[in-house]
């Protein structure tokens, strides 16, 4: 009686492929920090000047990005920066053109989860570079 032969297993890849992805949000974060605290720039432009709500909160914006792209080696580190993305829109009370900052960096972050997306059905079928023996 012969046994059915089971489908052999992906070997897993030598390196974490999520790891290089995880840099790429980090440094999305970073970049993404630095635009902000740029658009302070504008702010004393645009309506009543700049406000001590509309610099501090853009300010911790910006801090909590830096923070972000530490934390991006947790499990919950993705959450937390697509979270920040919804303080991008309450910054546009004090910096109307931060929609446009928003709408960008929404595209940006769309842009790197399916890149994440792609890498983690190629390391599922075994067809990253790293697995290939």
């Amino acid at each position: 009686m012969s046994t059915p032969e089971t489908p052999p297993a992906v070997p897993p890849p030598a390196t974490d492929p999520m790891k290089g992805i995880r840099g790429v949000f980090a440094m999305t974060l970073v970049l993404e920090a630095v635009v902000v605290l740029l658009a302070m720039l504008v702010l004393p432009k645009f309506g009543e000047g700049a406000t001590t709500e509309g610099v501090v909160s853009m300010t911790v914006l910006a801090v909590a990005m830096i923070v972000g792209s530490g934390l991006q080696r947790r499990p919950w580190g993705l959450a937390y920066a697509l979270v920040l993305q919804i303080g991008v829109f309450a910054c546009i009370a004090f910096v109307p053109a931060m929609w446009v900052i928003g709408i960008v960096f929404v595209m940006v972050w769309g842009g790197l989860l399916l890149l994440r997306r792609d890498v983690a059905r190629r390391m599922a079928r075994g067809d990253l570079p790293s697995q290939r023996t």
